[in-house]
């Protein structure tokens, strides 16, 4: 790295600072975005874009719901044979959306979420295409996992990983994608996400839990875990983010103020939301209910441009 006069680093530093300021002087002048609001009451359009029960009944044959709703219910094994006839309800719904694509939606070791999207069509060997989504295609598929983090259980030209659906979570749609929820897991049963180790973890809590309550109730079978969660996040002007380098290489503040020791910022606590951040909840709440998120709360946290955002989970997220 070549060496700078100091001169010449307080003159870099000067430049950085006064871009920053102009920055903020131009974020104040923004006007917020216009959000549309729908049309129905948010009880009616809530889970709109999700395979919930409701589209289960609809959608699948009176036998398959049943064995579907005890795979979900009861963590009893999935039937196979009933794979094609789920996929074909969840394809037809999935049309009546406009969707195009499917994808099977995991959470690999890379601290984020992956997806490799696929065409319902198919040659029909007459030099033409059909729309197919059998389901064997829902139930597994092999993605190749070539690049993921493996931990040194395969050589990189023996990909072998393997998504499976998890019918326990809901299938959902995002734009023009089918998106089902899975695990990952290699070609010898590792865990390669974050979320296999979960669903043990449950199993496992589950049965030592039941067999507990059992000395208190004998006809308890099964104990649900509930996780109850807060989100805190801040909003940061974009023109504003790329004038931060420590933001875009970190993601985090590397240089500013010292942190508050005690309540110095107690008035932006619950005070006004500012009608920029307004916007962006009202359209982020509107497209979690209609992915079947049920929100609850949102308020001003003390660190200016320091949000919350609680859903309820008085119930379980399946609606």
């Amino acid at each position: 790295m070549p060496f700078k006069e100091p001169h010449q680093l307080d003159k870099n530093i000067s430049t950085m600072a006064n871009l920053r300021f102009e920055v903020v002087a131009e974020a104040y002048k923004k006007k917020p975005l216009e959000v549309i609001t729908p049309t129905e009451r948010p009880s009616e359009f809530f889970a709109k874009y999700v395979f919930n029960r409701a589209k289960m009944y609809k959608y699948l044959p009176a036998d398959v719901y049943e064995k579907l709703t005890g795979v979900i219910d009861n963590g009893t094994r999935l039937d196979r044979s009933i794979a094609d006839a789920v996929a074909k309800g969840m394809k037809q719904w999935a049309n009546e959306h406009g969707v195009t694509h499917y994808t099977h939606w995991f959470q690999p070791l890379t601290e984020g979420t992956a997806e490799k999207h696929d065409a319902f069509v198919e040659p029909d060997g007459k030099g033409g295409m059909i729309e197919d989504f059998s389901g064997k295609l829902l139930v597994q598929q092999e993605p190749d996992a070539s690049s993921f983090p493996n931990g040194g259980i395969r050589n990189t030209f023996e990909a072998r990983g393997y998504s499976a659906w998890d019918p326990t979570s809901p299938v959902f749609i995002i734009d023009d994608t089918l998106c089902i929820p899975t695990i990952f897991i290699s070609y010898t049963g590792e865990s390669l996400d974050y979320k296999a180790p979960l669903l043990r973890s449950l199993h496992a809590v589950n049965t030592a839990a039941a067999a507990v309550a059992q000395y208190f109730d004998p006809e308890v079978t099964k104990v649900t875990c509930n996780l109850g969660w807060e989100q805190e996040y801040f909003l940061v002007d974009e023109s504003l983010y790329f004038a931060r380098p420590d933001l875009m290489l970190t993601g985090r503040t590397l240089m500013g103020h010292d942190s508050a020791k005690n309540q110095q910022m107690d008035d932006h606590y619950f005070g006004t939301i500012p009608e920029r951040v307004q916007a962006f909840m009202k359209d982020l709440e509107i497209q979690a209910l209609e992915l079947g998120i049920p929100c609850k709360t949102r308020h001003n946290e003390v660190a200016p441009t320091s949000l919350s955002w609680r859903p309820s989970l008085k119930k379980p997220i399946w609606p």
